[in-house]
């Protein structure tokens, strides 16, 4: 029996739920650094920090359905359980490489290009 089926439609459950728990909290906590870059203007602040979850969400999830193309042909639930447990590792250490990668370029290149307007 081939549980592909069942291991994408667990993987992707399960990620897009990550996803969406991790994005809401850095959305929240993050309107605090993004106003601490322009202090001076709130309501822009709020809408970069909508746009850095919109872009956020379509390339974790556009990135965690395209891992689905390589996937191995799974003939047992052990071998299920594996893929989907080692799938889901790589997702979520991207998602924290992202999010410190977004941190870093908020703190330098924008008060960079602040410092010079």
């Amino acid at each position: 029996m081939n549980y592909n089926l069942f291991g994408y439609i667990i993987f992707i459950a399960c990620i897009v739920i990550i996803i969406k728990y991790v994005g809401q909290i850095c959305y929240r906590n993050g309107n605090v650094f993004v106003a601490e870059l322009i202090p001076d203007h709130l309501q822009l602040c709020q809408q970069i920090n909508k746009v850095l979850l919109v872009g956020y969400y379509l390339v974790n999830v556009g990135y965690a359905t395209m891992t689905l193309v390589d996937w191995e042909t799974i003939r047992s639930v052990p071998q299920l359980v594996e893929v989907i447990a080692a799938r889901m590792a790589i997702i979520i250490s991207i998602l924290a490489i992202l999010h410190y990668l977004n941190i870093y370029v908020l703190t330098t290149q924008v008060q960079k290009l602040i410092k010079t307007l």
